[in-house]
């Protein structure tokens, strides 16, 4: 028996019970929600825009576009100047995207993103910037309250967005852009 083989087997005789989950109740903080999300939103590098709504979003596109900036948009009502490419290679040279967000979460300024509004999987996080447009009616308190209202089919893709890309690894320097969006902009509806 090798080595590796006599670990494993000693590894089998001290394993644990398989143990049921706990279960976690964990009562969400409900006065003003909105609030939380705005506040843990910019912890995370994030800007909510509570009152601009679609016009205002559509008027930011619009003088993004007057300087001559790509902007792509996957919402109903935000025209950008370019239209959603048949392959994700030609977001190469993206400067916005602008999409849905399906829900958000106070505690930590999350916002969930499904494959079926982006696009292309890849979308927000090749573009240099990001839009995100969530209902106000969609932000809940808690990742619990979110986990319960999020689901995924086979071959799906969804993922929680929490600020721009950033990293901290480097001499303990916090850089925002590293590997993804650069900005995060999050508008209100």
């Amino acid at each position: 028996m090798s080595s590796k083989q006599s670990i494993l087997q000693a590894l089998k005789t001290v394993a644990v019970e398989p143990q049921a989950m706990p279960n976690i109740d964990v009562s969400p903080r409900l006065d003003d929600v909105i609030g939380q999300f705005e506040t843990n939103l910019a912890t995370v590098a994030g800007t909510l825009h509570r009152r601009a709504g679609l016009e205002g979003l559509q008027a930011k596109v619009d003088e993004l576009i007057a300087q001559g900036l790509q902007v792509i948009s996957t919402v109903d009502g935000i025209k950008g100047n370019r239209a959603v490419p048949d392959t994700a290679h030609e977001l190469k040279d993206i400067d916005y995207a602008v999409i849905p967000g399906d829900l958000a979460v106070a505690e930590n300024g999350a916002i969930w993103v499904n494959n079926q509004n982006l696009g292309h999987r890849v979308t927000p996080f090749i573009c240099e910037n990001l839009f995100l447009v969530v209902e106000a009616d969609k932000v809940v308190a808690n990742m619990h309250q979110a986990i319960k209202k999020i689901g995924l089919d086979a071959g799906e893709f969804g993922v929680f967005i929490a600020g721009p890309s950033k990293t901290a690894d480097i001499e303990q320097a916090l850089v925002v852009g590293a590997h993804g969006a650069c900005s995060l902009n999050v508008y209100l509806v």
